[in-house]
């Protein structure tokens, strides 16, 4: 997993009237859950925003007032409008407990059903895993080469070394429909 430097500043007052300043000065505020009390702090817009606005999944290595923690994004809250960061959420963790988390899916290979005509479509684009902090990878591969016209591929028959996958049995990850010119081309040959 990659790792992602942030760090961020205590901070002195919580509540409604706190918090509104301190998005006002073009901060996020933010809490560490995990070993212990928990710790409100905030960053800057400005830092976060490779880390928010990215496809990829990142170990955290925050650093709040010169203190060092290993932490994961738990949860982020954005503003329904704007679409500003209003709040973050982070986890931390170590390698003794298990977390959960949600991974990218990438695709690999030629579907059979593709060169029968068919069309790929990938259904789910993260799978929700529960593992140690250092067993999670960067993005969870699946082989669609031995997947055929009409078939899918759900994630009950996927299984991955160290993980456990939480997401529901019968969700659907890809499947090769069936195209108009392949229904076209099925039915001429009747």
């Amino acid at each position: 997993m990659k790792t992602f430097q942030l760090e961020g500043s205590l901070r002195e007052t919580l509540g409604k009237k706190a918090t509104k300043v301190v998005r006002k000065e073009e901060s996020i505020p933010c809490v560490l859950y995990g070993m212990g009390e928990n710790i409100h702090f905030l960053v800057t817009a400005s830092a976060v925003r490779k880390l928010v606005y990215s496809p990829d999944i990142f170990g955290v290595e925050l650093t709040i007032n010169g203190k060092m923690h290993n932490a994961v994004v738990k949860d982020l809250q954005f503003h329904p409008v704007s679409d500003k960061v209003l709040h973050l959420d982070f986890l931390e963790v170590n390698t003794a407990k298990p977390i959960v988390m949600e991974v990218p899916v990438k695709l690999e290979g030629l579907a059979e059903g593709v060169k029968a005509g068919g069309k790929l479509t990938q259904e789910m684009r993260k799978l929700k895993v529960k593992a140690t902090y250092d067993k999670i990878p960067e993005v969870l591969t699946i082989d669609v080469t031995e997947l055929g016209l009409g078939k899918t591929i759900q994630v009950g028959a996927l299984s991955f070394e160290g993980l456990e996958v939480l997401s529901a049995a019968m969700n659907v990850v890809a499947s090769v429909k069936l195209t108009r010119a392949a229904k076209g081309a099925a039915a001429k040959a009747k």
